[in-house]
């Protein structure tokens, strides 16, 4: 599997990312031994990037991904991790957890940007997960605390980074306007850009992308799949789009692209994985994987080859912006694999 650096830094993704908000017990129970075997089988498939965080299951992630790494050569492989949701002692439970995560709710989560919290969360994360370091750290979901993130909290990532204890530095959002200003206005080498730049949804062209290539920074792309609307090869009434029952013009719009893709011999699925590849900033696809099955099915859909003329017809038909960069785009081809 490829390899991509993040710019201007040693730290290298492969082009496909293991997500592990599913092994935190997201929106159903998933057994320790199918964790497991899903990063087993990732391993064994070429992934050597895993994202996780602490809001994931409420530590459950990080315990899992970090006890089933262990072992690995550390060199062999890179483990981001995010910060500014500290874990505290939950005062009031009512046993279970209800951000979406099928755990305990014994802890609880507390918006914590500063210095000192940005210090405490990666020194737990480390505790969690049995590591020695974590590769790259993302502020995590900001949107409301832009101040303290960029002035508190992104320069104690620098500070880490400099030491060389952090590798790469970032931020991670369901948005776009506010990553391209983390790449403007603050040290941030990279950001993780959720569910912006999609078959569905291309905003992210209007704002990061373009900061980002300016800037020579990197992206990595997660909620190809937009919630669910994206992730088979028939869109049907009732899926999800952005974590919501998708609207019916929507699921329509994405039986048509499903339409398109079926005449170029390719699937929705497939192609969703591969659409963010077209923009040159763009250096990994992190999808999330619960089990062994998954592992072998997105492996699958992300090694297929996609006709480049399926974007131009995408394009001609007014599926997709007329922007989306090109397979003659000036710049693609030398910072693509």
């Amino acid at each position: 599997m490829g390899h991509r650096k993040i710019t201007n830094t040693r730290v290298e993704l492969t082009a496909l990312g293991f997500g592990a908000s599913v092994i935190g017990n997201l929106y159903r129970v998933t057994p320790p031994h199918d964790a497991q075997a899903a990063i087993e089988a990732a391993w064994e498939s070429g992934i050597r990037y895993f994202d996780t965080a602490p809001h994931y299951g409420l530590g459950l992630s990080e315990r899992r991904l970090g006890a089933a790494l262990r072992d690995r050569p550390r060199d062999a492989y890179v483990v981001s991790s995010k910060v500014g949701r500290l874990l505290v002692p939950n005062e009031q439970p009512r046993g279970i957890d209800t951000e979406g995560f099928v755990v305990p709710d014994d802890l609880r989560r507390q918006w914590d940007f500063s210095r000192d919290g940005v210090l405490r969360s990666i020194e737990a994360t480390l505790e969690r997960t049995g590591l020695d370091r974590l590769d790259v750290v993302y502020l995590h979901d900001p949107d409301d605390h832009w101040r303290q993130a960029a002035e508190e909290a992104m320069p104690a990532l620098a500070d880490l980074r400099d030491q060389g204890m952090i590798g790469a530095i970032g931020a991670g959002m369901n948005q776009s306007a506010m990553l391209a200003r983390f790449l403007r206005e603050t040290a941030a080498d990279l950001v993780m850009l959720a569910g912006r730049y999609t078959l569905l949804d291309q905003s992210a062209l209007d704002d990061v992308l373009p900061a980002a290539r300016e800037l020579g920074k990197s992206v990595v792309a997660v909620g190809v799949f937009n919630s669910g609307l994206l992730s088979r090869d028939r869109p049907a009434e009732g899926m999800k789009y952005d974590y919501q029952d998708a609207p019916p013009a929507l699921v329509a719009r994405a039986r048509a692209i499903a339409d398109v893709c079926a005449a170029h011999g390719t699937t929705l699925p497939a192609a969703a994985i591969a659409f963010p590849r077209t923009h040159p900033s763009i250096i990994n696809i992190t999808l999330g994987m619960r089990n062994a099955e998954q592992v072998a099915q997105n492996v699958e859909l992300h090694d297929q080859r996609i006709p480049e003329d399926l974007w131009d017809d995408l394009r001609a038909r007014g599926l997709i912006r007329s922007d989306v960069p090109t397979a003659n785009d000036p710049g693609r081809s030398s910072q693509c694999l």
